[in-house]
């Protein structure tokens, strides 16, 4: 729906970000993580066409941001940091004036105004001036804005920044609502809070791209990471895990049930219906050795996360962006 081809953007000499590219298909939530300065409100603004990237393309639905600015922009509904508000103006005629910028057809612009109001629970304040809200509701009004014309992507930026936990769980629910029925794109530096939202997270450090991976799923790989739990002693058990062809790597964990083996065990995917679990279930079986618990593991978020932001780059590369 939404893509990024090598973007890159030079502030002068300042390299902010560099050959990003990544993919946001239709109806599906991403998250854009990164430490401060990595590069993901510059990244947005490539995306949303606030401004061209220096180099590289950005595309929507298959169109250059370049060559069809209008078609894209129409498409994309934006969410800034510090959201757009016209403090003297009520809830209801602010998002009608972005309406008419977004060329709502004034026939359908109460019954469209009516709808953003109920989706983003903004009814109650609909008359209320923005500049009296809290700031919760402020930021409702930033989503409802972006909502106006109906577009199929959401861009947002940061938008649970600076909310108290309360608040920050209703926009949280808001946006799961909202990836119902549009594609959507956030920034955030909240590891808990892609985890909870997002189907896949992009994570940028030092204006590059170091990592995409999918959330609340086994990510597809040649190899299965389990842990195991069975009964019987280690001497028996290890021994005949690792003699299984499958097995690539057996490392004991630590128990406090001296008859009992807790163990994680790396397993080679193999072609065809033969499962490494059938195996292993088949082998203890044989050794009267009960498997108590054997579970998929996968590293979280957060370790990723440490990992790959860990290492600094050269000093002759190192960028700084917003």
């Amino acid at each position: 729906m939404i893509e990024i081809v090598n973007g890159t953007k030079r502030y002068g000499a300042v390299e902010a970000v560099r050959d990003v590219s990544f993919r946001v298909p239709e109806g599906e939530i991403v998250g854009l993580l990164g430490q401060n300065g990595a590069g993901k409100t510059t990244t947005l603004n490539m995306l949303t066409g606030y401004f061209p990237p220096t180099a590289g393309q950005v595309l929507v639905d298959g169109q250059d941001m370049l060559t069809h600015p209008r078609e894209c922009k129409r498409r994309i509904g934006y969410l800034p940091e510090k959201p757009p508000l016209y403090d003297e103006m009520t809830v209801r005629s602010y998002l009608r004036f972005v309406c008419r910028l977004r060329e709502v057809d004034g026939r359908d612009m109460n019954r469209h105004v009516d709808e953003i109001l109920r989706i983003c629970g903004l009814w109650e304040v609909a008359e209320r001036v923005l500049g009296h809200l809290s700031k919760g509701y402020r930021q409702r009004a930033g989503v409802a804005q972006a909502l106006c014309g109906d577009p199929e992507v959401l861009v947002l930026d940061e938008p649970t920044v600076g909310l108290d936990p309360r608040q920050v769980v209703e926009i949280r629910d808001l946006i799961r609502e909202l990836g119902k029925r549009h594609t959507v794109v956030f920034s955030s530096h909240i590891l808990s809070e892609v985890q909870q939202l997002c189907q896949r997270a992009v994570i940028l450090h030092r204006g590059r791209l170091v990592r995409e991976m999918r959330l609340n799923a086994q990510e597809d790989s040649d190899v299965l990471r389990l842990r195991l739990s069975a009964a019987g002693s280690e001497r028996q058990v290890l021994p005949a895990l690792k003699s299984l062809p499958c097995v690539r790597r057996v490392k004991s964990l630590p128990t406090w049930d001296a008859g009992v083996t807790e163990a994680e065990v790396e397993c080679a995917r193999e072609d065809g219906d033969r499962d490494p679990r059938d195996q292993l279930f088949r082998l203890l079986c044989a050794l009267d050795a009960p498997i108590r618990q054997l579970t998929p593991m996968q590293d979280t978020l957060e370790e990723v996360f440490l990992q790959v932001t860990a290492a600094e780059p050269p000093a002759s590369q190192e960028v700084q962006s917003r």
